[in-house]
């Protein structure tokens, strides 16, 4: 008799902003989580609608392309387009999920779990809330879930495409926090893709998809900009200072407002650079945050096989034993034996390195931990009563192992994944930094790190920022798996 009144009590805007009623019900935690996620979700939809309603509207002519004519859709792909394909969903659905999540948690907290006592509660909700008790595993979470939602976000919070390199002469070098002037050309951006010529329904559509292609490539800012350390106006000219070199360009060959009146004219922006540049005038933030996509990415990858792989393996050779368990043992300790670095050396050395390479090669060369911890709790599992009773009902060997043993043994499969995340990324990074990962110009954090390592008493913020990146990564990494250790361990719990 209570839900319905319970129900009744839930305003119309504590349930349309997320976060609001849990602020009321005094759970700030997870209340300004909600909140404060939503608002940032809902700025960046509104800062950058132009690029996501053109991101959406090409991925719907990315589709019907790709039924119409197959062929023409792979000769206009590319992964650039993809990023944004992705960003614009992401910004579209997680406030979605944010909205829906904290309605969920909204109703709990008036009273749907009130009359559960813990021992009614099941394994994944006991450690829920025995997480939730960890506030620094938490916080940890949050700066993950910031991580991981910048780097699906990177082409519309990216001020700059990270391979740009524009008047190194003016941007090299500097500082956080430096403010250029820029005159705004009449030229535009990067090279102008051909058109099809012909009135069919896949030329038009190719044509389409190019057209918003190069738009979302120039982050709708098709003008080329010229960076220059000083200028002045004399007459129809404008003459402007680049390092040691003065020029002179038409004041016709320049975009935007012409008119000028003693302040600054149209045709003259400003850019900030907040991490400072690199030797090649990149902007050090856009090169950041595309470079969290390569390292969460590789990390988030790499264990999600490895622990796959580790957990099939160990699954097998505890349960089977036998001539299956020495033989896949024996394969494990020669490669716990053999060095896992020169391992992967090698095989960068001969097949060379790619992205594809470093995933399949990291993969490879962790999973053994994983065998070992799951073939021990398959061990003692497999002699409990309900594994036997399974048995003398004839259950099937397969239905045994993934409807009762797995899922018992991802407790210590789950905490050695997330402590594993940040040593992938650690390996990644050195990798990288060796330059034998992900290779210049696609920028890693380990690469970007190598790149300002000759320079990094003068210009420091090169190595700096990404080194904080990776600093801050690992430890949130290493806190989370600390609390999910903790939270699903009975002893930990008291």
């Amino acid at each position: 008799m209570k839900e319905p009144s319970q129900k009744k009590q839930l305003p119309l805007y504590d349930l349309i902003v997320p976060g609001l009623g849990l602020l009321r019900l005094k759970k700030r935690g997870s209340g300004l989580f909600f909140l404060v996620s939503f608002i940032a979700f809902f700025a960046i939809l509104l800062w950058r609608h132009e690029l996501v309603l053109i991101s959406l509207h090409s991925l719907f002519i990315g589709i019907t392309l790709l039924a119409v004519s197959p062929e023409s859709f792979r000769q206009v792909f590319t992964l650039e387009i993809l990023e944004f394909w992705v960003a614009a969903l992401y910004v579209i659905l997680a406030p979605l999920l944010l909205a829906v999540f904290s309605v969920r948690t909204l109703k709990k907290n008036l009273g749907g779990n009130r009359n559960h006592s813990e021992g009614e509660l099941s394994l994944r909700e006991i450690g829920w809330q025995s997480f939730k008790k960890h506030t620094i595993a938490l916080q940890a979470s949050v700066i993950v879930f910031i991580l991981y939602s910048t780097a699906f976000l990177a082409p519309f919070v990216s001020p700059f495409s990270p391979y740009e390199q524009q008047d190194f002469l003016v941007t090299a070098y500097q500082q956080p926090l430096a403010r250029v002037d820029a005159l705004v050309l009449e030229e535009k951006k990067g090279v102008t893709i051909p058109l099809r010529k012909g009135d069919a329904l896949s030329d038009k559509l190719t044509n389409t998809l190019i057209g918003d292609f190069q738009v979302l490539k120039t982050r709708n800012e098709p003008n080329k900009l010229r960076f220059v350390d000083s200028y002045r106006i004399e007459g129809e000219q404008v003459i402007y200072q680049q390092g040691p070199r003065e020029k002179t360009i038409s004041v016709e060959a320049l975009a935007g407002n012409k008119e000028y009146n003693g302040g600054k004219p149209g045709f003259i922006v400003s850019r900030s650079f907040f991490l400072g540049t690199d030797q090649y005038g990149r902007d050090i933030l856009s090169r950041v945050i595309y470079g969290s996509r390569i390292s969460l990415s590789i990390g988030f990858l790499v264990v999600l096989i490895s622990v796959t792989l580790g957990t099939v393996v160990g699954v097998s050779s505890g349960y089977f034993g036998g001539i299956v368990d020495n033989t896949l043992m024996r394969i494990v300790d020669v490669l716990i034996a053999f060095p896992a670095l020169f391992l992967i050396l090698i095989i960068i050395a001969t097949f060379g390195n790619s992205i594809f390479l470093i995933v399949i090669t990291l993969s490879f060369t962790g999973w053994m931990g994983v065998a070992r911890i799951v073939r021990s709790q398959v061990l003692s599992l497999k002699e409990q009563e309900f594994i036997l009773a399974a048995k003398s009902l004839g259950l099937s060997n397969m239905r045994i192992i993934f409807r009762h043993l797995v899922p018992n043994t991802l407790t210590p499969v789950i905490v050695a994944a997330t402590l594993r995340i940040g040593s992938i990324i650690l390996t990644e990074a050195g990798l990288s930094f060796l330059g034998l990962g992900v290779q210049p110009p696609t920028p890693s954090w380990g690469n970007i790190i190598n790149e300002g390592r000759d320079s990094l008493l003068n210009h420091w913020w090169i190595s700096t920022f990404p080194g904080i990146a990776i600093l801050t990564t690992v430890v949130c990494f290493n806190l989370i798996g600390d609390g999910v250790r903790d939270a699903l361990d009975p002893r930990m719990r008291g």
